[in-house]
Protein backbone atom coordinates (compact mmCIF):
# COMPACT_ATOMS: atom_id res chain seq x y z
CA UNK A 1 0.00 0.00 0.00
CA UNK A 2 0.68 3.31 -0.34
CA UNK A 3 3.40 4.66 2.56
CA UNK A 4 1.63 7.25 5.58
CA UNK A 5 3.74 9.82 3.14
CA UNK A 6 2.20 9.19 0.49
CA UNK A 7 -1.56 9.85 0.24
CA UNK A 8 -3.41 8.38 -2.55
CA UNK A 9 -5.69 9.78 -4.87
CA UNK A 10 -9.15 9.02 -4.74
CA UNK A 11 -10.58 6.06 -6.69
CA UNK A 12 -11.59 8.44 -9.60
CA UNK A 13 -8.25 9.65 -10.25
CA UNK A 14 -7.38 5.46 -10.60
CA UNK A 15 -10.42 4.89 -12.75
CA UNK A 16 -9.32 7.29 -15.15
CA UNK A 17 -5.98 6.78 -15.71
CA UNK A 18 -6.71 2.65 -16.38
CA UNK A 19 -9.23 3.97 -18.96
CA UNK A 20 -6.90 6.42 -20.14
CA UNK A 21 -4.37 3.24 -20.50
CA UNK A 22 -6.21 1.10 -22.02
CA UNK A 23 -7.17 3.83 -24.68
CA UNK A 24 -3.87 4.22 -25.36
CA UNK A 25 -3.22 0.32 -25.40
CA UNK A 26 -6.08 0.18 -28.16
CA UNK A 27 -4.85 3.26 -30.30
CA UNK A 28 -1.09 1.30 -30.21
CA UNK A 29 -2.70 -1.31 -32.18
CA UNK A 30 -2.69 -3.96 -28.51
CA UNK A 31 -5.36 -6.11 -27.42
CA UNK A 32 -4.85 -4.39 -23.60
CA UNK A 33 -2.06 -4.31 -21.12
CA UNK A 34 -0.05 -6.37 -18.73
CA UNK A 35 1.15 -4.82 -15.26
CA UNK A 36 2.83 -6.18 -12.76
CA UNK A 37 4.38 -4.54 -9.55
CA UNK A 38 5.89 -1.56 -9.55
CA UNK A 39 6.02 2.18 -10.65
CA UNK A 40 2.89 1.42 -13.17
CA UNK A 41 1.24 -0.42 -10.89
CA UNK A 42 1.28 1.99 -8.22
CA UNK A 43 0.27 4.86 -10.99
CA UNK A 44 -2.85 2.70 -12.33
CA UNK A 45 -4.07 1.86 -9.07
CA UNK A 46 -2.51 3.34 -5.60
CA UNK A 47 -1.49 -0.32 -4.88
CA UNK A 48 2.03 -1.12 -3.82
CA UNK A 49 1.97 -5.04 -2.87
CA UNK A 50 4.66 -6.48 -0.78
CA UNK A 51 7.58 -7.33 -2.57
CA UNK A 52 7.46 -11.26 -3.15
CA UNK A 53 7.80 -13.58 -5.61
CA UNK A 54 4.42 -14.31 -5.37
CA UNK A 55 2.46 -12.53 -8.87
CA UNK A 56 -0.08 -9.91 -8.25
CA UNK A 57 -1.37 -8.55 -11.76
CA UNK A 58 -3.62 -5.78 -13.57
CA UNK A 59 -5.14 -7.00 -16.71
CA UNK A 60 -6.64 -4.42 -18.87
CA UNK A 61 -8.54 -4.59 -21.98
CA UNK A 62 -11.15 -2.21 -23.52
CA UNK A 63 -14.45 -3.61 -23.00
CA UNK A 64 -13.68 -5.11 -20.01
CA UNK A 65 -13.80 -4.00 -16.40
CA UNK A 66 -10.25 -3.58 -14.88
CA UNK A 67 -9.37 -7.26 -13.06
CA UNK A 68 -6.38 -7.09 -10.42
CA UNK A 69 -5.55 -10.31 -9.88
CA UNK A 70 -3.57 -10.93 -6.37
CA UNK A 71 -3.00 -13.81 -3.73
CA UNK A 72 -5.49 -14.73 -1.42
CA UNK A 73 -3.44 -14.22 1.82
CA UNK A 74 -2.91 -10.49 0.19
CA UNK A 75 -6.30 -9.97 -0.85
CA UNK A 76 -7.31 -7.50 1.82
CA UNK A 77 -4.31 -5.43 1.46
CA UNK A 78 -5.42 -4.92 -2.34
CA UNK A 79 -8.99 -4.44 -1.10
CA UNK A 80 -7.42 -1.11 0.66
CA UNK A 81 -6.08 -0.09 -2.27
CA UNK A 82 -7.53 3.58 -3.73
CA UNK A 83 -8.66 1.99 -6.77
CA UNK A 84 -10.03 -1.11 -5.44
CA UNK A 85 -14.19 -0.25 -6.61
CA UNK A 86 -12.81 0.40 -10.30
CA UNK A 87 -11.35 -3.70 -10.38
CA UNK A 88 -12.82 -6.69 -10.65
CA UNK A 89 -10.77 -8.99 -7.44
CA UNK A 90 -9.34 -12.40 -8.92
CA UNK A 91 -7.13 -14.26 -6.16
CA UNK A 92 -5.24 -17.45 -6.65
CA UNK A 93 -3.86 -19.59 -3.67
CA UNK A 94 -0.51 -21.68 -3.03
CA UNK A 95 -0.35 -24.22 -4.59
CA UNK A 96 -1.98 -23.23 -7.64
CA UNK A 97 -0.31 -21.98 -10.76
CA UNK A 98 -0.70 -18.16 -10.41
CA UNK A 99 0.20 -18.13 -14.57
CA UNK A 100 -2.49 -20.39 -15.31
CA UNK A 101 -5.09 -18.30 -13.60
CA UNK A 102 -3.60 -14.86 -15.00
CA UNK A 103 -3.93 -16.66 -18.52
CA UNK A 104 -7.79 -16.72 -17.69
CA UNK A 105 -8.15 -13.27 -17.51
CA UNK A 106 -6.66 -12.85 -21.19
CA UNK A 107 -7.67 -13.32 -24.78
CA UNK A 108 -5.04 -14.11 -27.52
CA UNK A 109 -3.70 -10.85 -29.08
CA UNK A 110 -0.87 -8.82 -28.20
CA UNK A 111 -0.65 -7.46 -24.20
CA UNK A 112 2.10 -4.44 -22.96
CA UNK A 113 3.74 -6.16 -20.11
CA UNK A 114 5.28 -3.72 -17.79
CA UNK A 115 8.89 -3.38 -18.07
CA UNK A 116 10.00 -4.17 -14.70
CA UNK A 117 8.15 -7.39 -14.50
CA UNK A 118 10.31 -10.51 -13.54
CA UNK A 119 11.27 -12.72 -16.48
CA UNK A 120 9.80 -15.69 -14.28
CA UNK A 121 6.27 -14.13 -14.32
CA UNK A 122 6.91 -12.88 -18.28
CA UNK A 123 7.92 -16.53 -18.99
CA UNK A 124 5.29 -18.28 -17.02
CA UNK A 125 2.71 -16.35 -18.14
CA UNK A 126 3.77 -16.91 -22.18
CA UNK A 127 4.12 -20.49 -21.37
CA UNK A 128 0.18 -20.44 -19.95
CA UNK A 129 -1.53 -18.39 -22.06
CA UNK A 130 -2.07 -19.67 -25.69
CA UNK A 131 -2.14 -17.35 -28.41
CA UNK A 132 -0.98 -14.11 -25.91
CA UNK A 133 1.87 -11.94 -27.15
CA UNK A 134 3.82 -9.95 -24.49
CA UNK A 135 5.60 -6.85 -25.14
CA UNK A 136 7.91 -4.12 -23.29
CA UNK A 137 5.52 -1.13 -22.34
CA UNK A 138 8.53 1.10 -22.73
CA UNK A 139 8.77 0.11 -26.23
CA UNK A 140 4.83 0.52 -27.69
CA UNK A 141 3.86 2.93 -24.87
CA UNK A 142 6.55 4.54 -23.66
CA UNK A 143 4.80 8.04 -22.77
CA UNK A 144 1.96 6.31 -21.10
CA UNK A 145 2.78 8.18 -17.42
CA UNK A 146 4.83 10.79 -19.61
CA UNK A 147 1.89 13.47 -19.68
CA UNK A 148 1.31 14.76 -15.93
CA UNK A 149 -2.09 15.77 -14.12
CA UNK A 150 -1.94 18.79 -12.32
CA UNK A 151 -2.55 16.91 -9.51
CA UNK A 152 0.92 15.31 -10.35
CA UNK A 153 2.24 18.48 -11.32
CA UNK A 154 1.62 19.99 -8.02
CA UNK A 155 3.28 17.03 -6.14
CA UNK A 156 6.34 17.31 -8.37
CA UNK A 157 6.42 21.28 -7.20
CA UNK A 158 6.17 20.47 -3.56
CA UNK A 159 8.91 17.93 -3.98
CA UNK A 160 11.09 20.69 -5.91
CA UNK A 161 10.24 23.52 -2.82
CA UNK A 162 11.73 20.62 -0.58
CA UNK A 163 14.47 20.22 -2.57
CA UNK A 164 15.55 23.88 -2.64
CA UNK A 165 14.84 24.58 0.92
CA UNK A 166 17.24 21.43 1.65
CA UNK A 167 20.08 22.99 -0.47
CA UNK A 168 19.46 26.44 1.03
CA UNK A 169 20.24 24.66 4.21
CA UNK A 170 23.35 22.95 3.18
CA UNK A 171 24.99 25.80 2.31
CA UNK A 172 25.03 26.73 6.07
CA UNK A 173 26.99 23.40 6.67
CA UNK A 174 30.80 23.19 7.25
CA UNK A 175 32.36 21.49 3.63
CA UNK A 176 36.27 21.76 4.17
CA UNK A 177 38.04 18.79 6.58
CA UNK A 178 34.43 16.51 6.35
CA UNK A 179 34.24 13.54 4.28
CA UNK A 180 32.06 13.38 1.25
CA UNK A 181 29.68 10.84 3.40
CA UNK A 182 28.93 13.39 6.02
CA UNK A 183 27.77 15.71 3.33
CA UNK A 184 25.46 13.30 1.89
CA UNK A 185 24.38 12.23 5.44
CA UNK A 186 23.43 16.02 6.19
CA UNK A 187 21.79 16.13 2.85
CA UNK A 188 19.94 13.08 3.42
CA UNK A 189 18.78 14.46 6.92
CA UNK A 190 17.58 18.27 5.60
CA UNK A 191 15.50 15.82 2.82
CA UNK A 192 13.63 14.16 5.21
CA UNK A 193 13.37 17.18 7.51
CA UNK A 194 11.40 19.04 4.77
CA UNK A 195 8.69 16.14 3.85
CA UNK A 196 10.85 14.05 1.75
CA UNK A 197 9.24 10.11 3.11
CA UNK A 198 11.99 8.60 0.65
CA UNK A 199 15.34 9.41 0.44
CA UNK A 200 16.56 8.24 -3.27
CA UNK A 201 20.26 9.59 -3.69
CA UNK A 202 22.93 12.06 -2.17
CA UNK A 203 25.74 12.72 -4.48
CA UNK A 204 28.35 13.91 -3.55
CA UNK A 205 31.63 14.56 -5.68
CA UNK A 206 34.25 16.68 -4.69
CA UNK A 207 37.15 17.64 -6.52
CA UNK A 208 38.55 15.47 -8.96
CA UNK A 209 35.54 12.86 -7.73
CA UNK A 210 33.16 15.80 -9.04
CA UNK A 211 34.53 14.58 -12.65
CA UNK A 212 32.36 11.45 -12.42
CA UNK A 213 28.55 12.23 -13.09
CA UNK A 214 27.59 9.52 -10.36
CA UNK A 215 30.24 9.37 -8.50
CA UNK A 216 28.57 8.00 -4.91
CA UNK A 217 30.04 9.95 -1.82
CA UNK A 218 32.38 8.33 -0.12
CA UNK A 219 35.37 8.94 2.01
CA UNK A 220 37.28 11.71 0.47
CA UNK A 221 37.90 14.34 2.82
CA UNK A 222 36.77 17.44 0.82
CA UNK A 223 39.32 20.69 1.00
CA UNK A 224 39.57 24.38 0.41
CA UNK A 225 39.67 25.15 -3.23
CA UNK A 226 37.71 21.84 -4.21
CA UNK A 227 34.69 22.53 -6.01
CA UNK A 228 31.84 20.30 -5.05
CA UNK A 229 28.64 18.77 -7.08
CA UNK A 230 25.89 18.07 -4.96
CA UNK A 231 22.69 15.58 -6.55
CA UNK A 232 20.25 14.94 -4.85
CA UNK A 233 16.76 13.79 -4.15
CA UNK A 234 13.78 11.45 -3.23
CA UNK A 235 9.73 11.30 -2.99
CA UNK A 236 7.77 13.90 -1.38
CA UNK A 237 4.03 12.40 -1.27
CA UNK A 238 5.01 9.67 -3.82
CA UNK A 239 6.34 12.14 -6.58
CA UNK A 240 10.13 12.80 -6.88
CA UNK A 241 12.46 15.80 -6.28
CA UNK A 242 15.45 15.33 -8.51
CA UNK A 243 18.29 18.89 -8.14
CA UNK A 244 21.88 19.36 -8.98
CA UNK A 245 23.95 22.59 -7.45
CA UNK A 246 27.55 22.80 -8.19
CA UNK A 247 29.60 24.84 -4.60
CA UNK A 248 32.92 25.74 -4.30
CA UNK A 249 34.91 25.34 -1.07
CA UNK A 250 36.56 29.09 -0.38
CA UNK A 251 36.81 31.38 -3.49
CA UNK A 252 36.68 30.00 -7.23
CA UNK A 253 39.58 29.94 -9.57
CA UNK A 254 39.13 31.69 -13.53
CA UNK A 255 39.00 28.25 -14.37
CA UNK A 256 36.08 27.09 -12.29
CA UNK A 257 33.66 30.33 -13.06
CA UNK A 258 34.44 30.11 -16.24
CA UNK A 259 33.14 26.21 -16.73
CA UNK A 260 30.67 26.76 -14.05
CA UNK A 261 29.12 30.35 -16.53
CA UNK A 262 29.01 28.06 -19.23
CA UNK A 263 27.10 25.26 -17.54
CA UNK A 264 24.70 27.95 -16.56
CA UNK A 265 24.33 29.61 -20.00
CA UNK A 266 23.77 26.06 -21.72
CA UNK A 267 20.92 25.03 -19.40
CA UNK A 268 18.97 28.55 -19.50
CA UNK A 269 18.97 27.53 -23.40
CA UNK A 270 17.73 24.27 -22.80
CA UNK A 271 15.00 25.83 -20.45
CA UNK A 272 14.64 28.90 -23.30
CA UNK A 273 13.76 25.90 -26.29
CA UNK A 274 11.31 24.41 -24.29
CA UNK A 275 7.83 24.54 -26.00
CA UNK A 276 4.76 22.34 -27.04
CA UNK A 277 6.17 20.30 -30.55
CA UNK A 278 9.65 21.14 -30.12
CA UNK A 279 11.38 17.74 -29.89
CA UNK A 280 13.16 16.35 -26.87
CA UNK A 281 16.60 16.13 -28.79
CA UNK A 282 15.90 19.95 -30.07
CA UNK A 283 16.41 20.66 -26.30
CA UNK A 284 19.36 18.72 -25.70
CA UNK A 285 21.03 20.23 -28.77
CA UNK A 286 20.26 23.64 -27.68
CA UNK A 287 22.31 22.81 -24.08
CA UNK A 288 24.92 21.03 -25.97
CA UNK A 289 25.84 24.10 -28.80
CA UNK A 290 26.08 26.28 -26.19
CA UNK A 291 29.09 24.14 -24.24
CA UNK A 292 29.82 23.11 -27.77
CA UNK A 293 30.79 26.60 -28.60
CA UNK A 294 32.34 27.30 -25.72
CA UNK A 295 35.11 24.79 -26.42
CA UNK A 296 34.08 22.12 -24.05
CA UNK A 297 32.26 20.01 -26.22
CA UNK A 298 33.95 16.37 -25.07
CA UNK A 299 33.41 16.71 -21.62
CA UNK A 300 29.57 16.99 -21.87
CA UNK A 301 28.94 13.33 -21.26
CA UNK A 302 25.73 12.65 -20.76
CA UNK A 303 22.37 13.39 -21.91
CA UNK A 304 20.36 16.74 -20.82
CA UNK A 305 17.89 15.56 -19.48
CA UNK A 306 15.15 12.57 -18.07
CA UNK A 307 11.48 12.52 -17.20
CA UNK A 308 10.40 12.68 -13.39
CA UNK A 309 7.46 11.59 -11.73
CA UNK A 310 6.75 8.42 -9.75
CA UNK A 311 9.98 7.79 -10.37
CA UNK A 312 13.51 9.49 -10.89
CA UNK A 313 14.14 8.20 -14.86
CA UNK A 314 11.36 8.15 -16.90
CA UNK A 315 10.64 9.35 -20.26
CA UNK A 316 10.71 11.71 -22.43
CA UNK A 317 14.83 11.43 -22.18
CA UNK A 318 16.09 14.79 -23.80
CA UNK A 319 19.02 12.83 -25.41
CA UNK A 320 19.95 13.02 -29.57
CA UNK A 321 18.07 10.99 -31.44
CA UNK A 322 14.77 10.95 -29.07
CA UNK A 323 12.33 12.67 -31.93
CA UNK A 324 9.47 12.86 -29.01
CA UNK A 325 7.63 16.10 -28.82
CA UNK A 326 6.84 18.14 -26.21
CA UNK A 327 3.62 18.14 -25.02
CA UNK A 328 2.18 20.09 -21.95
CA UNK A 329 2.22 18.85 -18.94
CA UNK A 330 5.54 16.79 -19.34
CA UNK A 331 7.98 17.05 -16.93
CA UNK A 332 11.64 16.36 -16.88
CA UNK A 333 15.15 17.48 -16.03
CA UNK A 334 17.33 19.96 -17.26
CA UNK A 335 21.01 19.01 -16.43
CA UNK A 336 23.68 20.03 -18.21
CA UNK A 337 27.28 19.53 -17.19
CA UNK A 338 31.41 19.48 -17.87
CA UNK A 339 33.35 16.48 -16.33
CA UNK A 340 37.10 17.26 -16.23
CA UNK A 341 39.19 14.10 -15.97
CA UNK A 342 41.17 14.60 -12.70
CA UNK A 343 40.25 18.26 -11.89
CA UNK A 344 36.41 18.69 -11.31
CA UNK A 345 32.80 18.88 -12.46
CA UNK A 346 30.02 21.08 -12.98
CA UNK A 347 26.33 20.13 -13.13
CA UNK A 348 23.15 22.24 -12.54
CA UNK A 349 19.79 20.60 -12.52
CA UNK A 350 16.07 21.61 -12.50
CA UNK A 351 13.04 19.60 -12.85
CA UNK A 352 11.02 21.49 -15.82
CA UNK A 353 7.58 21.39 -16.44
CA UNK A 354 6.36 21.91 -20.13
CA UNK A 355 3.19 24.52 -20.66
CA UNK A 356 1.13 25.84 -22.60
CA UNK A 357 3.59 28.68 -23.48
CA UNK A 358 6.87 27.66 -22.68
CA UNK A 359 8.65 26.05 -19.48
CA UNK A 360 8.27 26.20 -15.83
CA UNK A 361 10.67 25.64 -13.50
CA UNK A 362 9.66 23.50 -10.54
CA UNK A 363 13.38 23.99 -8.56
CA UNK A 364 13.61 27.72 -8.03
CA UNK A 365 17.10 27.58 -5.48
CA UNK A 366 19.70 30.08 -6.87
CA UNK A 367 22.15 28.39 -9.52
CA UNK A 368 24.96 30.64 -8.66
CA UNK A 369 28.59 29.44 -7.70
CA UNK A 370 27.97 29.09 -4.42
CA UNK A 371 30.65 29.78 -2.21
CA UNK A 372 30.76 27.43 1.19
CA UNK A 373 33.13 27.33 4.18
Amino acid sequence: MNKPNEPAFGSDVYAARMARATAAAEAAGLSGLVVLPGPDLTWLTGYLPPPTERLTMLALSTGETPRLLVPLLERADAEAAPAAAAVRMVTWRDGENPHEAAAGLLRPGRYAVSDEAWALHVLGLQGAAAGVRLVATGDVLPMLRAVKEEHETGRLAAAGAAADTAYTDILRVRFAGRRESDVAEDLARLLTGHGHGQVDFTLVGSGPNGANPHHEAGERLIRTGDTVVLDFGGLVAGYGSDISRTVHVGEPGALEKEVHAVVLAAQQAAFEAVNPGVTCEAVDRAARTVIEEAGWGQYFIHRTGHGIGVTTHEPPYLVAGEKQPLEPGMCFSIEPGIYLPGRFGVRIEDIVVCTEDGARRLNHSPRDLAVVR
